[in-house]
This record gives structure tokens, sequence and C-alpha cells, in this order.
């Protein structure tokens, strides 16, 4: 209902007022054009990630200490608090950062959004800022039509500072001349009143606009121009970063449970902030006369003295809430739980990690390790193993062999709950990022996972077409043909182990080479398999039925191998390095195994027993 009533309130209020003065149009414009600024700014860093950003920021989460710092940096450089949150709801989202760290962050960015009023107070209210706009506009456009997204994106920043430049002076010129038409200082309120009203007049003003940046400009351009009183122009800024938290809560809406704290976090600080400052704003006015004297303001420079209160204001509320970060984050953890963990729904792909490319990647594998965590699960009953006995073991033949109770659940109800639609989950997000703009090595790897998620279901079915078979000749001993099932489960339970070892094992230890020896050992023992079973039917050892039933289901095994080393090799192994130069060069080739088979004497290509 508040939604769609407010949006003909806001159209009714441009309308009176551009009916009553041309100078209101003046700074209703300016507003525009710097909040169009602000856009363009936020659309020139999203070009630059992928890299600086997303590096810097996933380096952040060292101590709270670091945390801090990035958000204040971060905040300084790109004018845009609103930004920073995003970003760090969207890392938060995808696992790349901690709480505590998200947290750090944002208490950095209330620090680092108080260097756009010292530049607008200092330099915005002293100088004529078109002068410096215009040709930056100018330039800006060049840049914006380059082939690179470098470029483009500088072009984007330098256009956006051009518009924030011109909207600070369309915003003054017009404060200017409606002062002589009209004095808002009549509106003026004091006291806890005034503190009140103008508090909650601020906090609209940034739900409106979405961005206590604009806010702020306006109150300091208002200010300069003598239309608001300086004591109604300090419960402005303090509303101002009450209203600023309404853009992570919308951010946190698509976001996870994580994210989700971090909204709240966002509003706790605030709202503490706010409090804080209201009740010792006698005593917070003085300290800000004694920083303004002692720095050289003039008495009469209330812009300047707004920017120094919005300074300490926000330095103090960091400082009072720092020491209590862990108790803070013990509430958030409280307030919003946790939700159990249903492994039928994806975990990471929600739509708060659509804006970046690191994000897209870092869920997206992430995903897929989910995946692969389920298929595990599903491949090791269906096979009548259990994964702790597997993974632990010494001897997985002699395990395997002693695995023969059956696992009484019903596989293919399990693939379609735990498998296929986390595998459709994986699709829709990669057509989804395939529809927008992204680099395209980023691109190229969300395809990769995408593949390697179409492995690991291909390797499920084919461990569900095996199970029925696997288990009625392995519960009880019924000979040779008991030995050749146990064989193939020995090899996929080989295999899981292995691809265990390597996801244990540290990037730069990984190597691709066991895997091509393991591709060249699966085409052997497929090949000896089948010499194998025609010596059994020749010996009358096994009959027709069972052998025909034992090469279908041994497609199948090889099958499921071929599919789990294609998956592990995607996945885990590094190609930027120059041992991983090497090792691709050494790589097998497809149509180079069946040489290679052919060729390997037993001795160098021989079953390993583990």
């Amino acid at each position: 209902m508040f939604k769609r009533l407010l949006l003909p309130v806001i159209l009714l209020v441009l309308t009176l007022g551009f009916w009553a003065s041309s100078d209101f149009q003046e700074i209703a414009a300016g507003v525009a054009i710097f909040l169009f600024g602000m856009l363009m700014l936020e659309d020139g860093f999203k070009l630059f990630s992928g890299g600086f950003l997303e590096r810097a920021l996933e380096k952040a989460t060292g101590s709270i200490a670091k945390s801090v710092g990035f958000g204040v940096v971060s905040t300084t450089i790109m004018q845009s608090s609103s930004l920073v949150s995003v970003i760090t709801i969207s890392f938060l989202s995808a696992g790349l950062i901690s709480l505590l760290a998200g947290v750090g962050i944002i208490f950095g960015a209330n620090i680092g959004t108080t260097t756009g009023a010292w530049l607008v107070a200092g330099f915005g209210m002293k100088v004529n800022i078109s002068a410096y706009a215009l040709p930056m506009l100018a330039i800006a456009i060049v840049l914006v039509f380059q082939k690179s997204k470098y470029l483009r994106g500088a072009g984007y920043v330098l256009a956006g500072l051009g518009f924030l430049f011109l909207g600070i002076h369309h915003m003054k010129e017009g404060f200017e001349a409606f002062k002589d038409q009209f004095d808002l200082t009549r509106f003026a309120l004091t006291g806890l009143l005034g503190l009140v009203v103008y508090t909650l007049v601020g906090a609209t003003a940034t739900v409106v606009m979405q961005s206590s940046h604009a806010t702020m400009v306006l109150i300091i351009t208002a200010l300069a121009a003598g239309q608001i009183s300086y004591e109604n122009a300090i419960a402005l800024a303090i509303g101002a970063n009450i209203g600023t938290t309404v853009t992570a809560i919308i951010g946190a809406f698509t976001a996870n449970f994580q994210g989700k704290r971090l909204a709240l976090a966002h509003l706790i600080f605030n709202l503490v902030t706010a409090g804080v400052a209201l009740i010792f704003i006698s005593q917070i006015r003085l300290a800000v006369d004694y920083i303004s004297a002692g720095v050289g303001i003039p008495d009469t420079d209330y812009a300047l003295k707004l920017a120094v209160f919005h300074s300490i204001f926000n330095v103090l509320g960091v400082a009072l809430i720092l020491p209590l970060i862990h108790q803070l984050i013990a509430f958030l953890e409280f307030a919003i739980a946790q939700p159990k963990e249903d492994l039928s729904q994806p975990k990471y792909l929600n739509e708060a990690v659509d804006e970046f490319p690191q994000t897209f990647r870092t869920a997206m594998r992430r995903e897929v390790q989910h995946l692969y965590d389920n298929a595990i699960e599903l491949i090791t009953h269906g096979l009548n193993l259990h994964r702790s006995a597997l993974f632990e073991t010494n001897d997985i033949a002699a395990t395997v062999a002693a695995s023969r109770a059956s696992f009484e659940f019903d596989i293919g109800e399990r693939y379609e709950k735990r498998v296929k639609t986390l595998y459709s989950a994986i699709i829709e997000f990669a057509t989804r990022v395939g529809a927008k703009d992204m680099p395209e090595d980023v691109m190229q790897d969300i395809y990769t996972m995408r593949d390697v998620a179409g492995r690991i279901v291909r390797a499920v079915k084919a461990v569900k077409h095996l199970r029925r078979n696997a288990t009625h000749y392995t519960v009880r001993k019924q000979g040779v043909i008991t030995d050749l099932y146990n064989d193939l489960r020995t090899e996929i339970a080989r295999i899981l182990v292995e691809i265990r070892k390597l996801e244990l094992a540290d990037p730069e230890h990984r190597s691709s080479l066991w895997l091509d020896q393991e591709r060249i050992q699966v085409e052997k023992d497929e090949q000896e398999t089948n010499s194998k079973i025609d010596r059994l039917i020749r010996a009358r050892k096994i009959d027709a039925k069972m052998a025909t039933s034992f090469l279908n289901d041994s497609n199948y095994a090889y099958s499921a191998m071929r599919d789990l080393l294609g998956a592990a090799r995607a996945y885990y192994i590094e190609t930027e390095d120059a041992m991983a130069e090497v090792e691709r060069i050494l790589e097998v080739e497809d149509d180079e195994l069946s040489d290679l088979v052919a060729a390997a004497p037993s001795a160098t290509v021989k079953r390993r027993r583990l």
C-alpha cells in the first residue's frame, strides 16, 4: 500500500513545486542530475568488478581493522555507501566473506561517506563547480564508446563525477535564487521538537532518494544558502544516516540469511548511533565548535561545521559499537537463525550474487560442490557403501567386500530431490548469467561449472541403473559374479577416494597427471573386463544371462568413472601457473586414449589397490 501511494505523492509534490516556483525546478533538477551521476558512478565501478575490487574485498577479511579500513577507503573512492553495502551483501551471500568482516565493512562505509560532505562543503560551495563538470562530461563521452570495459568504466566514473558536480551546482544556484522568494527558515524548529521532526524529514528524504549522499548535498547547499538553520541541518544529517539503511534492507530481500543479518546490523548500528547523537547533541556540538576553531574553520561557516559534525557523529558510532561487535554478531545469529539446511534446494544461487562477476563464479562453484556432495551420498549409498568408512579405510577392496547390507532407500526419489532439482537451478543460473554482459573469462568459468554439474548428474544416473543388480549379486556370496560386481564397486569407490584427496589437497599441490593415468586405467579395465567375461562364459563359470546383465552394468560403471574423472579435472585442476601449463601440454586427449591403452604395458598401467 505504501509503495503504491509513494510514487503519486512524489509526483504531486514535484508538480506543485514546479507550478509554484521556477527556482524549485532548478533545485529538483539538481537533485535529479546528482542522483543520475550516482547511478553512472555505480555502473562505472561495476565495470571494474572481476578485478581489483573483488580481490581487495577478499583480502579485507583478515581482521576487523582491515574490514573497517576497506569500508572507509572504498566508500571514499566510490562516494556511495549504498554501492559498498550492495557489494558486501552480494559477497556475503556467496560465502566469500564472513559476517564479521561484512559488519566491519559497513562500519567503515559509514565513516567513508563523511568524505562526501567535506567535498561538497569545502569545495562545492567555494568554487564554480560546474566549470569542472563540463570538461569531465566531454572526456567521459569519448571513453564510454571505447571497446575496453575498463575505459568504458573510467568513462562512466568520470561522467558520474561530472553529473555530481553539475547537480551540486544547480542545487546551489536554485537555493540562492529561492531565498529571494521564500524564506524556509520560517519553518525552523528549535529544541527537542526540532530534532525529532527534522530527523524524520532527513530519514524520509533519504528513503525517497535512496542516497544519503544526495540528502547531505541537499542539506549542505540549503544550509549554505541560509534556507535552513544549523540546528535543523544537524537533525537532517542524523536522519539521513537512518534512512540510508533502507538500501541495505532492500538489497537483503533477495539475499540469504547472512545478507539479512548484515542488513539488520546496518539498521541497528545507524539507529544506535542516531540515538546517541540525539541524546548527546549538546556535547557533540561543543566538540564541533572546538575542533572547527582548532582547524581554522570560521564560526559562521556552517556548511563546513556540518561536515565536522557528520564526521564526529559517524566516528563516534563506530567507536561505541566496535568493541561490542562480537556481541552484535551473536545477537544477529540469534535474531535471524540459520534455516534448517534443505539439501534439495540451492544454497548459493540467490539473486543477491547477481551483481558482480566474482560472486557469479564463486556462487556457481560452491553450488556445484553442493551438488557433488549430494551426488556422493547417492553414489555411495547406491553401491551400499558408507562414505565415512570408505574415506577412512586403508583397504578399499576389503571394505567394499565387507559391505553387503542393502541400503533401504529410494534412489530414484532421492535423485529427483537431491540432484535433479539442484542441477535445474544450476542450468537456470548459467542461463541467467549468459543473458548479462559478462566478461568472456567469467562466462567460460560459468559454462565449465555447468558442464561439471552435467557430468556429476550422469554419474549418479549411471549408478542408479547399476544399483539393482549390484545389490542383488553382492548381498550374499554367489561365486564369480559377486567378485565381478565387487570389482566394479571397488573401482568406483577408489576414484571417489582419490577425488576426495584432490579436494583436501592444497591447490598448488594438485596435479592433473594422475587423472590421465586413471582415464587410461579405466579404458584398460573395460577392455580387460570384456575379455574376462568371454573366458568365464567359455569356462561355464557364469551363464549368458548373468554375462549380459554384467556387461550392461559395467558400461554404466565405467561411464560413471569417466564422468567423475572429467568433473574432477574441470573443477579442481588449476591452469594458471607454469607447472599447470606443462601439465596441459602433457594432457591426454580423448582420441589418444586408445593408442595409449594399447601401447601401455601391464607393468606401467597396472591396477592399483588401496
